[in-house]
């Protein structure tokens, strides 16, 4: 399975209307949308009204990854907003399989994100209840970074895990990834890769979603 996820956080939101508009004509399967709390992260982006005002807008899945301190809080909150998947960090998150289920109880898909210093290995109790693993591939909190190459073995040792469990989980890739290195990332055994600059800043994005898709192959 091979997956575009366009994130928002690098389109014009003066013209937010068109960039959702000319994602519902791409071939990208998901939008993204991440959610900062300047805690968290070092940086603030966006909340709940911008899903809220998407969610009508699009029949894609809305992917929101929350970037925030306490995530368990407001899981309810981007559930009614309508996300389709709610990925929490494993960093931000104390009680980690209470919150996973939570929002399977809410019939969205879970997903949860790792940040680039933390081992796949912390996950290994949960996988089998996880819908997604976001790698992130930069440190979270800004767009535009450069892609950290030992995601490259990160994406290999957890495929290899989610293969040992025999789980349905699948592997996202968040920062960095473009028309470079898209076909080494669906190699190594990433499902979906998440795409700002290299969509939304290109003359035509419809082309580059096209472009990484067809990297998978």
């Amino acid at each position: 399975m091979a997956i575009i996820a366009p994130s928002i956080l690098a389109a014009n939101f003066l013209n937010l209307g068109a960039e959702i508009n000319m994602c519902n004509q791409s071939n990208a399967a998901w939008i993204h949308l991440d959610v900062m709390d300047g805690c968290f992260v070092p940086n603030i982006s966006f909340g709940l009204p911008i899903v809220e005002h998407i969610r009508p807008i699009t029949t894609k899945l809305l992917d929101v990854h929350l970037m925030i301190v306490q995530p368990e809080k407001y899981i309810d909150a981007f559930a009614t907003a309508g996300a389709d998947i709610i990925t929490i960090h494993y960093e931000a998150s104390t009680h980690l399989h209470r919150s996973i289920a939570h929002i399977k109880s809410l019939g969205k898909k879970a997903g949860v994100a790792l940040n680039p210093h933390t081992p796949i290995t912390v996950l290994n109790d949960v996988l089998t209840m996880l819908d997604l693993v976001c790698l992130m591939s930069v440190n979270p909190g800004f767009g535009g970074q450069t892609f950290i190459d030992r995601t490259y073995k990160k994406i290999a040792t957890l495929k290899d895990e989610i293969l040992m469990q025999k789980a349905s989980t699948l592997i996202q890739i968040d920062g960095g990834a473009n028309l470079n290195n898209a076909k080494k990332l669906f190699n190594c055994g990433a499902n979906v890769l998440v795409a700002g600059n290299a969509v939304f800043k290109n003359q035509n994005p419809l082309s580059v979603i096209n472009q990484m898709l067809n990297a998978a192959h």
